[in-house]
């Protein structure tokens, strides 16, 4: 390939990384960890939250006719829940969407839940879920923003498409040598080389996590508007009656009687008989007054994709059991479902169950630092360096030390944030009203004021400290667990689950991380070669005088301890 060619893609690749690249680490680090949402809502959601009396499942239709009775409404949309623990307590729930909110926002959604006396009377009360996990999973969808809004997601979705073009373009750049230095890893002085040799090893090796992750966040950002214009140009305004799960049928039918429904356990053998390896999660009930009464049974299969996060379902009538829909049931599907399914699994890991997801938060983890360890190799390259006859100190370039500044902030500030976020869903429940809007508050007062300290005092002085500070808050994250289990008088609490052991065994091990980080870059700031924007002694103002690049100069070095390197972690 020729040279010119080369030199245009690897300009292209640069500059898409870099307009992109803090953005991404925050999607790509916030991205893993909700690969296991629903341990981090456990761990979040207090034992208070469970003391409502679990209904058996074969009680199921008499909590779904006393239910109906004080609150018809209900009727339209309801569900069963078949795995009681601390975040979803209540065998039957329901949720009550704001008219005036947009239909992606989670934080305006109201939560009810209703359990049976033991005079066989309902209560129906507001149920107050941890919003932990889902706030972390607005920050990956759209990259740190402060809302779930279309214009974020539209944000996201250019965010998205040149990530794709930085992918493709660094292939065409890694083609050349892709052979000779496909696993080459040198080890050396020359540190810039090695930097660059894992970069461009995780780079290739993850490139069809990538291209499925850029892919398909360009269509999450922009489907709303897809689908608009398909219903425009493909069905003639009729897309909604083809995704109704019981179009047609008679609109002037008399009511329905709820009381009439199949068990839930009968409609559950039903699904097994179909799918042996599908686990049923929870029954959502639609329209059951109505002629078009559906129960949707959702659930996961380990050993086929799942259409959605949170999992596939099949469709029955509950008044016949009769199977009326298993276009979204792993494993059933159809041709053209499965692949649009695939893309979905292939986005959010909903398959292979606990090995893939462990697989997929580090290849999250491993994301994250391939953009870093571009925005480092972008720095270094423009590293002035001591002339070689020692006539002075250079001053390095304006752009360089905002570049690392902003690396700094953003990066060390999001792992500040959101760990800061998580160990305020167990310190401020029950002293605040509404703990959702103080994840967010909690998240972005750490993440400002990060970024604010990187420009206040250079990448390289704020570095070490908001390493430190990432440390601190990620190791709060397991002691304020064992705090809640030695020392129940603090309104604390620590689940005995694996799966919320593992969330801070998992904290644990990152707060570890990050000490080690922080020594490292300590040692580089205040002992590394002074003529580095990551050096404490370099000057701090620009100086036309020291501006020459000195080829052939001192050997390029990346420390094992550069400024941010903790940011990957």
């Amino acid at each position: 390939m020729r040279s010119e060619l080369i030199r245009i893609y690897k300009a292209v690749h640069t500059w898409t990384g870099i307009l992109t690249g803090m953005a991404l680490f925050i999607a790509f680090y916030a991205g893993a960890l909700t690969v296991f949402k629903a341990p981090l809502a456990r761990w979040a959601s207090p034992p208070a939250f469970t003391e409502v009396a679990a209904v058996p499942l074969a009680d199921a239709p008499a909590l779904i006719a006393a239910t109906l009775a004080v609150r018809p409404e209900t009727a339209r949309d309801f569900s069963l829940n078949l795995k009681l623990d601390e975040h979803q307590p209540a065998r039957l729930s329901w949720q009550v969407r704001d008219p005036k909110g947009d239909d992606h926002d989670s934080f305006s959604v109201r939560h009810y839940a209703a359990s049976m006396g033991a005079d066989g009377g309902v209560s129906v009360e507001e149920a107050q879920p941890s919003k932990l996990a889902e706030f972390i999973d607005v920050l990956h969808r759209v990259v740190g923003l402060p809302a779930d809004t279309d214009p974020n997601r539209w944000f996201m979705g250019v965010v998205a498409a040149l990530y794709a073009v930085a992918l493709v373009s660094g292939v065409i750049v890694l083609l050349p040598s892709l052979v000779k230095d496909f696993f080459a890893l040198r080890v050396g002085k020359n540190l810039k080389r090695m930097w660059l040799d894992a970069h461009n090893v995780v780079g290739i090796v993850s490139l069809p996590f990538h291209l499925v992750m850029a892919i398909t966040a360009v269509g999450f950002a922009y489907h709303d508007g897809i689908y608009a214009l398909q219903n425009k140009m493909l069905h003639g305004g009729g897309l909604a009656a083809a995704f109704s799960p019981r179009a047609g049928g008679p609109q002037d039918a008399p009511p329905r009687d709820p009381a009439a429904m199949l068990p839930p356990a009968e409609l559950l053998a039903r699904v097994q008989a179909l799918a042996p390896g599908f686990e049923p999660e929870r029954l959502q009930y639609a329209q059951v007054s109505g002629p078009r009464a559906t129960v949707r049974v959702w659930g996961h299969d380990a050993t086929a994709f799942s259409p959605r996060f949170s999992g596939g379902f099949v469709a029955l009538d509950p008044y016949s059991g009769k199977v009326v829909n298993t276009e979204y049931l792993p494993g059933q599907q159809d041709a053209p479902h499965a692949t649009v399914s695939s893309l979905f699994a292939l986005h959010f890991g909903a398959f292979g169950g606990t090995p893939v997801q462990w697989m997929y938060f580090l290849l999250g983890m491993a994301g994250a630092w391939l953009f870093y360890g571009g925005n480092l190799l972008w720095i270094e390259t423009r590293r002035r360096k001591v002339p070689r006859d020692g006539s002075g100190m250079p001053v390095q370039r304006l752009d360089t030390r905002l570049m690392a500044a902003a690396t700094v902030g953003v990066c060390l500030g999001c792992v500040c944030g959101i760990s800061l976020s998580i160990v305020a869903g167990k310190w401020l429940h029950g002293q605040v009203a509404d703990l959702g809007s103080w994840h967010r508050y909690s998240y972005y007062a750490a993440f400002s004021g990060c970024l604010a300290w990187a420009f206040l005092r250079g990448g390289a002085r704020a570095s070490v400290g908001l390493l430190w500070l990432a440390a601190m808050f990620t190791f709060a994250i397991p002691a304020t667990s064992l705090l809640g289990a030695l020392v129940p008088a603090l309104g604390l609490w620590a689940h005995p689950a694996a799966a919320t052991l593992g969330v801070d065994l998992a904290a644990a091990a990152g707060g570890l991380c990050f000490v080690w980080m922080a020594r490292a870059t300590a040692r580089r700031v205040h002992g590394g070669p002074a003529d580095s924007v990551w050096s404490a002694r370099a000057p701090a103002a620009a100086s036309t005088s020291s501006g020459k690049e000195a080829a052939g100069g001192a050997a390029d070095e990346v420390e094992d301890g550069v400024a941010t390197a903790a940011s990957t972690r």
